[in-house]
């Protein structure tokens, strides 16, 4: 399971339909709302942990 940056809900990376890139990681999201959060700010939400 990954986390999503904005909300911290559980997403299974497998079945996520919401995803993105940023910094050469790819970032999961449990709704476009979230997915939309992020690219608007990806530097607040981004993290250099893998």
């Amino acid at each position: 399971m990954a986390k999503d940056p904005v909300c911290n809900m559980d997403v299974d990376e497998t079945k996520a339909e919401f995803t993105s890139e940023y910094g050469g990681r790819k970032y999961h999201f449990c709704s476009e709302d979230c997915k939309d959060t992020f690219e608007d700010q990806p530097e607040r939400y981004a993290t250099t942990a893998a």
